[in-house]
Order: C-alpha cells, then sequence, then structure tokens
C-alpha cells in the first residue's frame, strides 16, 4: 500500500524554508502554498495563520522526543538530559532555518540577510515553555502550583543556553551541547535537590506509609 503523503508537513518544511530565506514577518500563507504545491484555499483550512504552523512545528517535534526517548528506570535527571537531548536530535534537520530564524542566532550575529522577528521571538520563548513543561511532566516531576512554574522557568534556561550552544556550533556533533546540558542540570540538581529527585520505583525503596 503506498504511503499517504504527508501534506501537512510539506507545508511546515516550506514555511520554515521560506522563512530562512526571507525572515519570517516576510512570509505569507500564498507564498508558503506556492512552495508547498498546495492551492491557497486547501492550505488555510490546514493552517488559518503563521502561528498555526509553527504550533503544527512544534507538535511533531513534541512527539517526535516522546518516540525517540528511552523510558529504562533512570533518575531524573538523566531523563530530563535524555528527553532534551533527543528535542535536538529532532531540531537538528531544521537548524539552518531556525539559525537564520531566531533572535541571537549565529546568522543573524553575523549580519545574515535575515532579521530575526520580535514576534517570532516572543512565539519562540512560549513554545520553549510549553516544551519544558512537556518534559518535566514526562520526566515524572509535578509542574503544578507556584513551585511548578519555578521549575518550568529553570529548566527553560537550562534548555535556551544548551540551544544557544548548539545554533551556533559548527563541529558537526553535539558534544558541546551534551557537555553544557550535563553541566547545567548537575547545577541545578545541587540547587535544588528536591526538583530532580528520583522518581518513585526507580530501584529505591520507599517509606512505608
Amino acid at each position: 500500500m503506498a504511503k499517504r503523503p504527508d501534506t501537512d508537513w510539506r507545508i511546515i518544511t516550506a514555511a520554515l524554508k521560506l522563512g530562512a530565506e526571507e525572515g519570517w514577518r516576510r512570509v505569507t500563507l500564498a507564498g508558503i502554498a506556492k512552495a508547498a504545491k498546495i492551492p491557497l484555499d486547501k492550505l488555510s483550512a490546514r493552517f488559518p495563520d503563521k502561528r498555526a504552523i509553527l504550533d503544527g512545528f512544534a507538535a511533531r517535534i513534541n512527539q517526535q522526543v516522546l518516540d525517540a526517548a528511552p523510558d529504562d528506570g533512570k533518575t531524573v535527571r538523566d531523563r530530563l538530559f535524555d528527553l532534551i537531548m533527543c528535542r535536538f536530535d529532532a531540531l537538528e534537520a531544521h537548524k539552518e532555518p531556525l539559525r537564520a530564524m531566531l533572535p541571537n542566532s549565529h546568522a543573524c550575529a553575523a549580519g545574515g540577510l535575515t532579521k530575526a522577528d520580535p514576534a517570532l521571538a516572543i512565539y519562540g520563548l512560549c513554545a520553549a515553555r510549553r516544551a519544558m513543561k512537556l518534559t518535566l511532566e514526562t520526566a515524572g516531576v509535578s509542574t503544578a502550583g507556584l513551585f511548578g512554574a519555578v521549575k518550568i522557568k529553570a529548566l527553560m534556561l537550562v534548555y535556551l543556553n544548551a540551544l544557544r550552544i548548539w545554533l551556533g556550533d559548527e563541529t558537526g556533533t553535539m558534544d558541546k551541547v551534551m557537555a553544557q546540558l550535563d553541566k547545567s542540570l548537575a547545577r541545578l540538581e545541587s540547587l535544588a535537590g528536591s526538583f530532580l529527585a528520583r522518581r518513585p520505583g526507580d530501584g529505591e525503596a520507599q517509606p512505608a506509609d
């Protein structure tokens, strides 16, 4: 049986390519439709605006992370490391468009033709927050309440610092990213042991009720 065409993904990747070439502010739905070779009315029915396309991209990356990340009883710190590295693995194929579009990226710093879009920067921060909330919850860490919000913000800082290194890295490996991420998570663990505490059922005896 022939594989069903993934029209949504074709639209998303066409949008990212145009964003890198023209700058996200200049990209239009009509331009994306032309690049993706799909009628504008059909594209609009799937994605009513550019933000919806970015939401679709984020959702695909999140699903790839959840599908790829192992769950083998490691500590929460190890789980967070694996989940974030799986995210970078999923993003690797889209590194060049992201470098061109995101603020403070290597391309913008080098004076590239594309310029960072403030609205895109705000969207990126919101997307990072949602991603880190999902990361914590997948690792077994509660994100409820005020303390949960603090945890999300702390992990966001860890992720965004690693993202900055990933965007600027020219080596073709993840060595620098992994080293920075491991160092940041170790620091986070030392500052708040309960934040990265071992999950129940990870091999340690639990206190009796």
